[in-house]
């Protein structure tokens, strides 16, 4: 037996140390630890509850913008406000162009080295490369010119965040050719993903850190010539997706089919839902609201949250609802058999959950499936969470299989498959915001306070899962405020129970070939996004 410490997770955003057990090339046991304690609930106490917009972004530099809408939620319901339709799609665009960047942002810059080996594609025969881009689908460079460019980069010694991997283990699978064309949608997708930027910078000022989704709806207002210029960019942007991101997922997914075999996790997937409808009815929103135990879905509500921290290094109450949660540091040392995390054990209905893609598209696969989902079929031609679950699982030669996505291959190819959904849904928003703007049917931006005084829970979605704020306002200063972050969900150390949290458990009987140089674990550990 092995005892494997991974410490620091690269290529993440954030602070992870992963701690593993391997005996038999199989893990037997596992700990993940957050090693960084932000302490934003304590920054907010006494503070106006519009500061909470601002500062509460400062806990991701990746998905502030849902960090920014979960803390406006939570002080509309607080203070009551109510939203606007024209401040409600102007949001859904600005979230939208946020997944989009992190979703391409994940798979290429921060995942998807562990599957693609750019050393590898130093040996690609460029004729054979263009060919199996044609035969793939998807779309063509210059591969001959970028091999040229990584082999100086290689001859120089100057591959960068390439450098010091283990480009020789054996558990890279992909043809050199194959290698090529995913390295070139590498350097494309840094492009993407400053085109998508340039989306939140234009809705919401800068990026990170928008300025405008402020508690009462929006202080962007769109004219025609800001949202051709938003539309332009969500086009291009969709057509990397459509055309690289989704062709390379079914390219690549073929050799690692094993990875459907292992990196299940808990079973149980939360989502608070994302992008309102125009009822604003979490269980419409088109990635809907819901609690699935493994293909069984069910309603979940605020009240379900519980935080456990007999594993973490808090001295708060355990077993408390965020809405009367405390955060009371108290560090201890690391000790696998006490306190090990600074990440509190979050629990739905008693259960660890899995948060993110995986489980928003199966909230919504399920709930499409049996006819509760909202289905936007009034903007046309969209695919929805079902279509494009059901249409790639016939690909992968596993038709009317959805259990598949239950595994590490799933969780990765279902945030690509959330990016092409929300990309149709973006397009279809602009198109539907330039027709109100032209016919003057808007129903303004911004709403006023109704009271100073409530308590609110903002439940939304980031782009790597479910994030929840909690606030507590007493003449008009911030009483109390906690949140329940998407990776708290994931990154979850054992409960009041000692069971395990969805990576931990996710690990668990993952083969690991060179205890040394734990590849596959590492594949585990970034398809959450942590």
């Amino acid at each position: 037996m092995a005892r494997v410490s991974i410490d620091p997770v690269t290529r993440i955003e954030g602070h992870l140390r992963v701690d593993v057990e391997v005996d038999g090339g199989v893990v037997t046991d596992a700990w993940v630890t957050g090693t960084l304690w932000r302490g934003m609930e304590k920054v907010l106490i006494d503070r106006h509850p519009t500061d909470a917009f601002y500062i509460s972004q400062r806990i991701c530099g990746v998905c502030p913008i849902s960090h920014s809408h979960a803390s406006a939620l939570s002080s509309e319901q607080a203070l009551g406000i109510t939203v606007t339709q024209g401040a409600r799609l102007v949001r859904n665009l600005i979230e939208a162009a946020q997944y989009l960047h992190s979703h391409i942002l994940w798979f290429y810059t921060l995942a998807a080295l562990d599957f693609v080996n750019p050393v590898n594609a130093l040996s690609a025969d460029i004729a054979d490369t263009y060919a199996l881009a044609q035969a793939a689908g998807t779309r063509a460079a210059d591969f001959g010119a970028i091999a040229t460019r990584l082999q100086s980069f290689v001859d120089n010694g100057q591959l960068s965040i390439l450098s010091g991997h283990w480009w020789d283990h054996p558990a890279y699978k992909l043809p050199p050719e194959l290698d090529l064309i995913a390295t070139a949608h590498y350097l494309e997708a840094l492009e993407m993903q400053a085109v998508a930027a340039e989306i939140i910078g234009i809705l919401g000022g800068k990026f990170p850190h928008q300025m405008t989704s402020v508690p009462g709806g929006t202080a962007f207002v769109p004219t025609e010539s800001k949202l051709d210029d938003i539309l332009f960019r969500f086009l291009k942007v969709k057509d990397f997706i459509d055309t690289a991101l989704i062709p390379d997922t079914l390219a690549v997914a073929p050799f690692y089919l094993d990875a459907v075999g292992y990196g299940k996790g808990v079973g149980n997937f939360l989502s608070w839902g994302v992008f309102e409808e125009a009822g604003f009815d979490a269980y419409k929103r088109f990635l809907p609201r819901g609690f699935a135990q493994g293909l069984s879905l069910e309603q979940v509500e605020p009240t379900d949250v519980t935080e456990d921290v007999s594993h973490s290094w808090y001295k708060s109450a355990s077993g408390l609802n965020p809405a009367d949660g405390e955060t009371v540091a108290d560090y201890t040392g690391y000790d696998a058999d006490g306190k090990y995390s600074w990440g509190k054990a979050a629990r739905c209905k008693g259960l660890p959950a899995e948060v993110g893609p995986l489980a928003r598209m199966v909230v919504a696969y399920l709930a499409e499936a049996s006819g509760q989902a909202l289905t936007p079929d009034s903007f046309g031609a969209i695919r929805t969470p079902k279509v494009l679950i059901d249409s790639t699982l016939e690909a992968l030669g596993v038709p009317g299989q959805p259990e598949v996505l239950l595994s590490l291959l799933g969780r990765i190819a279902a945030r690509n498959l959330e990016a092409a959904y929300v990309a149709d849904l973006s397009v279809a928003w602009v198109n539907e915001l330039i027709g109100h703007v032209r016919e003057g049917t808007l129903d303004g931006f911004f709403a006023e306070p109704t009271t100073d005084t409530g308590k609110g829970a903002g439940l939304w979605e980031a782009p790597r899962g479910s994030v929840g704020h909690w606030i507590d306002v007493q003449g008009g200063k911030i009483k109390n405020y906690q949140v329940v972050a998407p990776t708290t969900w994931d990154i979850a150390p054992r409960d009041d129970n000692n069971v395990r949290g969805p990576m931990e458990e996710a690990l668990i009987g993952a083969p690991i070939e060179d205890a040394e140089r734990p590849l596959e674990a590492l594949r585990i550990i970034r398809s959450f996004d942590p």
